[in-house]
């Protein structure tokens, strides 16, 4: 977007660049008719004197054929901007000197009109071209009245003037170049602005463009002169062609009526077409007492209301939080007490299965208290390269050791080429225990034993890596399968709904995904796709960078 405002600014500037020196051509070209009547019309102008007139007509006549020739490639002299003037200016002063010394009496003339050719020089050229330039300008003007006075031809040309000419034509030069410098900055100070000034007008556009609440321009004639992405699907997608906001959205039209009338804002929500959510609809007018031009502001419901949710959710967490830190102390203490009781000696059986009853259930209200706890505080993701083979494996071997599988089995799967994968490995065993956990208790036929596997493999051959965790279970319904991953949402009467949650929490922290996929033929799959290691390192550094 900067280069496109750049490249439109430096278009700018040639088409400016390029009738400066059309102009500059064209006046070339006047002073070569004014070269032509000098020489070839002496009638009319009696105070003038040709001592040489072949020399003057053979220059005014070339002269006047090259004028014409850079008139015509004013395109071309851009190409090279510094040479191409230099050279016109070179000749400028040749043929002026020539001209000049051809004739004998109006020898002011020549040398005004070549003063403007010095300035205009000055201004396009840098500094020390210039001033080379009017240098040679000078000795052009004054070579001719000192070649008639050494060669002792009679004429009235005075050295003096002419070394007053020469002089001025440096001093112009100077300050032309001064001013031509002030001019260039202030023009590339102008055009950086005018740059800045497109990029923030399109930022913005595409701000508004993209915002979620609906934005609406309308004049008092209820004609939309603009509106946003959101605004345009909030009332239905019209046509393009439509501006009436009468016919567009008749409602809307209502209420802006009887808020430019009343001043009153109706905040019901209200549905501007089918199958599009309610909106609450906010005016305001561009500058104050005037109806002209209305901002409409439509703010969807649905996002009010899942941001309101969101907060609600992070208000109950930190509550959460609050509660369960209170409960531990107590339940320590409960459970201390319980188990205090546990080796009494003259406790009977029936006393003894009611300690054990207190104790299980210490037990899982403290799992709940750790999970909220764990859910309130938790560690940041530090992601580093794996290799999900050996992984896998090493992972596998490490659960049968700390668990009784019994009859169940466990295995893992995993691919010849290597796959390596950029995750936490610390969130990464929590979370593959926690699913292999529920995929040995849940994920079984009634009086059959468990089958998991655990799967590393590239979704593709070119990725992302994949770590699956499998059973040969019934699956789970659609239904409930929508919701596993809701905090507090379970199924079972001894769980707490927050270890799916947690774990696509952990997941997300390591710039991976978890998801439930049904297995055809009976069965669930828990999928985690990781993130390539080169790909998550390049984005790494390129955010840092």
């Amino acid at each position: 977007m900067a280069d496109r405002n750049t490249r439109r600014a430096e278009d700018t500037t040639g088409d400016i660049t390029r009738r400066e020196l059309y102009f500059f051509n064209l006046y070339r070209v006047l002073e070569a008719v004014v070269y032509v009547g000098l020489v070839f019309s002496p009638l009319a102008v009696d105070w003038i004197k040709i001592s040489h007139s072949e020399l003057g007509r053979a220059v005014a006549l070339a002269y006047t054929a090259i004028a014409i020739i850079l008139l015509i490639s004013t395109d071309r002299m851009r190409r090279r901007m510094s040479a191409s003037i230099g050279a016109a200016l070179a000749l400028d002063t040749i043929a002026a000197s020539l001209v000049l010394f051809s004739i004998s009496g109006g020898h002011s003339s020549i040398p005004m009109m070549l003063m403007v050719n010095v300035g205009v020089g000055a201004l396009l050229l840098p500094f020390r071209q210039s001033m080379l330039l009017a240098v040679m300008a000078a000795v052009g003007v004054i070579a001719p009245p000192l070649a008639s006075y050494f060669s002792s031809i009679a004429t009235d040309r005075s050295i003096l003037e002419a070394t007053l000419f020469g002089v001025a034509y440096i001093a112009v030069a100077g300050l032309c170049a001064h001013l031509g410098r002030q001019m260039r900055e202030t023009e590339a100070l102008a055009e950086q602005r005018g740059v800045d000034l497109l990029n923030l007008e399109q930022v913005n556009d595409l701000i508004i463009r993209r915002m979620k609440t609906g934005v609406l321009l309308v004049d008092d004639a209820n004609h939309i002169l603009r509106i946003n992405e959101s605004a345009w699907h909030l009332i239905g997608n019209p046509s393009p062609n439509q501006r009436d906001l009468g016919q567009v959205a008749s409602e809307l039209s209502r209420r802006l009526y009887h808020w430019r009338h009343s001043g009153r804002i109706d905040q019901n929500p209200v549905a501007l077409a089918a199958d599009v959510p309610e909106v609450i609809p906010r005016f305001s007018r561009m500058a104050p007492n005037d109806d002209t031009h209305i901002l409409i502001f439509l703010d969807d419901t649905s996002l009010l209301s899942r941001r309101a949710e969101e907060m609600t959710l992070a208000s109950l967490g930190r509550l959460s939080a609050s509660i369960a830190h209170e409960i531990r102390n107590p339940l320590a203490a409960i459970r201390y007490s319980a188990q205090l009781l546990a080796e009494s000696e003259s406790m009977e059986e029936e006393d003894r299965r009611l300690v054990e009853i207190v104790n299980n259930h210490c037990t899982r209200a403290n799992e709940v208290v750790e999970n909220i706890l764990q859910l309130s505080r938790r560690e940041r993701s530090r992601p580093e390269s794996i290799d999900l083979n050996a992984w896998a494996l090493s992972f596998v071997e490490e659960y049968k050791q700390s668990n009784d599988l019994g009859q169940d089995h466990l295995r893992a799967i995993t691919q010849n080429r290597q796959i390596e994968a950029m995750v936490d490995p610390q969130h990464l065993q929590q979370v593959v225990w926690n699913l292999v956990q529920n995929a040995i208790r849940y994920g079984r036929e009634p009086g059959a034993v468990a089958r998991v596997v655990v799967v590393a493999r590239m979704a593709t051959d070119k990725g992302p890596p994949l770590l699956e965790v499998v059973d040969r279970g019934p699956g789970i319904p659609a239904k409930v399968a929508a919701q596993i991953f809701d905090p507090f949402y379970t199924t079972s009467e001894y769980g707490t709904g927050l270890g799916l949650y947690l774990a696509r929490q952990m997941c997300e922290s390591s710039q991976a995904t978890l998801e439930y996929v049904p297995v055809a033929g009976g069965g669930a799959c828990f999928r985690i796709t990781l993130s390539p290691a080169a790909t998550l390192t390049a984005r790494s550094a390129s955010q840092a960078g």
